[in-house]
């Protein structure tokens, strides 16, 4: 196993899961044909690592759009209960968790949804605008048309936690299915959504952590999508609005002279630039490339002062 796990190229996880469970099989067929009990407990269950997962990624813009508007026009339990969980970004096991009264009130004119422990054993609250607190009051609506006693719960539940969370499910899966959208789409990708059209609204990354209920930055960098039109923008608002950067001097370039002496002038500055631009950068090919660049200009400006020999 050891000679497996160093191969080249490595064995992946979920492989050496695979092998190291046929082994603990075979391990224990053998601990009981062969009378040699030792075995049963050579490969323990701790021993076998984990399976990485992996996250579900933010919808596109245009799964966003058709999901919202179809949730939108079927105005149901399932639609609501889907939309609050997109512009709250709770899981969706804390949403069929939530109580009558989680809606609160904070002034002026402001509210905040009470979300129950859920998964880290945590609970917080998450400020909602005038639309979010409307699909509240449309999911209290739905609560006093159900024939089921009063609970204290803001979402019937005509059966067990886990049934209920599955019909869920079932419910997106089919309006996926009606819009011709991949039917591998989860609820989780909604707060996906949730979490990166904060940091691209400008929330910052401790507001980020508290309102998707998280104690690890590690989890909240895995749930938000930095794309490259975000990376672009943060870095022409921090060009242009620099909040802790001393002032840098203005430049003043000397008038440079004519004839052969300004081109010159002309082939040192911009050596002069293209070595400091070298010395910012870390020792990899990029700066081995324009470091050939810079002896060339040197070799270019050797040849240029021998013209004014001839």
């Amino acid at each position: 196993m050891s000679h497996l796990r160093l191969q080249v190229p490595p064995l992946t996880t979920a492989s050496y899961v695979n092998l190291l469970i046929a082994l603990r099989a075979i391990c224990n067929e053998l601990a009981w044909t062969e009378q040699l009990p030792e075995l049963a407990h050579l490969i323990r269950r701790e021993d076998i690592p984990r399976p990485p997962t992996t996250l579900p990624r933010p919808l596109t813009a245009q799964q966003d759009e058709l999901l919202q508007h179809e949730f939108l026009r079927r105005n149901d339990l399932g639609g609501n209960v889907f939309l609050l969980i997109r512009h709250t970004g709770m899981r969706i096991g804390e949403c069929v968790d939530l109580s009558c009264d989680c809606l609160r009130p904070f002034p002026p004119d402001q509210w905040a949804i009470h979300v129950p422990l859920g998964k880290l054993k945590t609970e917080r609250m998450v400020p909602v605008d005038a639309f979010a607190s409307q699909l509240v009051q449309r999911l209290r609506f739905f609560r006093s048309l159900d024939p089921l006693p009063a609970d204290g719960r803001l979402l019937a539940r005509p059966c067990s936690k886990v049934a209920f969370v599955r019909q869920l499910r079932d419910y997106l899966h089919q309006v996926c299915h009606s819009l011709n959208l991949s039917t591998r789409i989860v609820p989780h990708q909604l707060r996906h959504t949730y979490a990166t059209e904060m940091l691209r609204a400008g929330v910052s990354f401790p507001a980020l952590m508290k309102l998707l209920g998280h104690t690890d930055p590690d989890m909240t960098m895995r749930y938000v999508e930095v794309a490259l039109t975000d990376l672009q923008r943060e870095f022409q608002r921090a060009r242009s609005h620099p909040r802790h950067l001393v002032p840098q001097p203005k430049l003043s370039f000397p008038r440079l002279r004519t004839g052969l002496d300004g081109v010159i002038d002309s082939l040192l500055a911009a050596q002069h630039v293209l070595e400091m631009f070298r010395r910012a950068l870390p020792n990899d090919a990029s700066r081995s490339c324009l470091d050939r660049l810079s002896n060339r200009l040197t070799k270019i400006v050797t040849e240029v002062r021998k013209l004014h020999t001839q």
